[in-house]
């Protein structure tokens, strides 16, 4: 084979790979997205086995990861990519773990159901849904973008993550000073609330990072710590 010929079929066996990368993160995104509606739900109901459910998924998204991971590393050992296609893989390599960790937050959600199932909720959750819809919609467009390659969806995100931290302090506002303060038999209930509201809104701050990290693979600039650099 010329030198020409094997450019050409190394080029191709690449643009393979990275289609099958990208497929893989879709299948662990869904998988995440999946796990969130299931531990809130498993709140929402006070449902142990769907909490159950969400703690043992956990294991099938980490093998996922181990999975992307080892797939990562071949492709830089072997390909050696530059430019476009390393910021790819390397932007790839950060929603992976963004991804994982995610999860692991999900396995908090759904460990705070077992906490307090056998009791009454404290009250209502319509705001801890809102903050839980907040963050499956934040992650659904991060990985759009991610896919599309669209550095405009992905400011939406960014832009959006001022709304979950209003939910998230609204939340814990009410629950200290509408409860706990008031009455503090009420803490061994309000507690895991705040957990819950404290994981959502660390789900909306990854689902930011992944913006970030899928910015600089488009436009090749970084904007972590940098909002002033969005337009």
């Amino acid at each position: 084979m010329s030198r020409g010929g094997l450019v050409n079929y190394m080029k191709r066996h690449l643009d393979e790979e990275l289609k099958k990368l990208n497929m893989n993160l879709l299948t662990m995104a869904t998988l995440v997205e999946e796990a969130i509606h299931q531990s809130v739900e498993a709140l929402k109901k006070q449902d142990k086995d769907l909490a159950g459910k969400v703690i043992d998924g956990d294991q099938q998204i980490d093998e996922w990861e181990i999975r992307i991971e080892e797939e990562i590393i071949d492709l830089l050992v072997l390909f050696q990519p530059m430019a476009g296609d390393l910021r790819f893989i390397t932007t790839g390599m950060h929603i992976n773990a963004e991804l994982e960790r995610i999860a692991d937050l999900t396995v908090n959600i759904a460990q705070r159901v077992l906490d307090i199932a056998d009791q009454p909720l404290l009250k209502p959750l319509q705001d801890i849904q809102k903050l839980a819809e907040q963050a499956k919609w934040m992650l659904k467009k991060t990985i759009d973008a991610f896919v599309k390659r669209d550095g405009e969806i992905a400011k939406t995100v960014i832009f959006a993550d001022k709304t979950s931290n209003q939910l998230r302090t609204m939340i814990i506002k009410e629950l200290v000073e509408d409860f706990m303060v008031k009455d503090g038999t009420t803490a061994p209930r309000a507690v895991p609330l705040l957990l819950v509201a404290r994981d959502l809104e660390r789900i909306c701050d990854h689902a930011v990072s992944i913006a970030e990290d899928t910015i600089y693979m488009v436009e090749a600039k970084m904007v972590k710590h940098h909002p002033e650099r969005i337009k």
